[in-house]
C-alpha cells in the first residue's frame, strides 16, 4: 500500500514522458538524454552544440564520472530493449573513450567537444528501433 505522503514518481515520469519500458519510451528518454548531454545550447554564431557531457569535463574527477554514469544509463537502456551484445558492447566503449578524455580537467573537455560518445550511440539504438519497432520512429525536423 501506498503512503500518501509519498510522491508517486512513477506517475510523474508517465506524465513528462519519461516513463514505461515499451520502445516508444525508452527512445523519448535517450533523446530526451542526448539532448541533455550534447546538445543543450548552441555556441552563437555557430551550429555547432554544446551540452553537460563537455561542461562536466571542466569539473576535475567528478564532472567525469557523472558524464559517464549518465552515458552508461544509455547502454542499461539498449540491453534492456534487447539489442545485441555487440551492439552495446559499441556503446559501452564510446562511453569508456570518452570517459578516458574526460580524465583530464579542461583539456579533457576539448577532445569530448569533437567525439560526441552520446549521439553516436542514440544513433546506434535508433538504427536497432528503426529495424526492429518501425512504429517508434519519428521525423526528425
Amino acid at each position: 500500500m501506498a503512503d500518501a505522503r509519498m510522491p508517486d514518481f512513477d506517475a510523474l515520469t508517465r506524465k513528462i514522458g519519461l516513463g514505461g519500458t515499451d520502445p516508444a519510451s525508452v527512445r523519448n528518454r535517450i533523446q530526451k538524454l542526448e539532448h541533455l548531454l550534447e546538445g543543450l545550447f548552441v555556441i552563437p554564431g555557430t551550429k555547432q552544440r554544446l551540452g553537460l557531457d563537455v561542461i562536466l569535463d571542466i569539473i576535475p574527477v567528478g564532472g567525469g564520472v557523472i558524464s559517464a554514469i549518465m552515458g552508461g544509463y544509455m547502454v542499461w537502456e539498449a540491453r534492456n530493449l534487447g539489442m545485441p551484445k555487440h551492439a552495446y558492447a559499441r556503446m559501452a566503449g564510446n562511453v569508456g573513450l570518452d570517459a578516458l578524455f574526460g580524465i583530464i580537467p579542461f583539456v579533457g573537455a576539448i577532445p569530448d567537444f569533437f567525439f560526441r560518445s552520446n549521439t553516436r550511440n542514440l544513433k546506434i539504438i535508433k538504427k536497432h528501433l528503426d529495424r526492429h519497432h518501425p512504429s517508434t520512429a519519428i521525423i526528425d525536423g
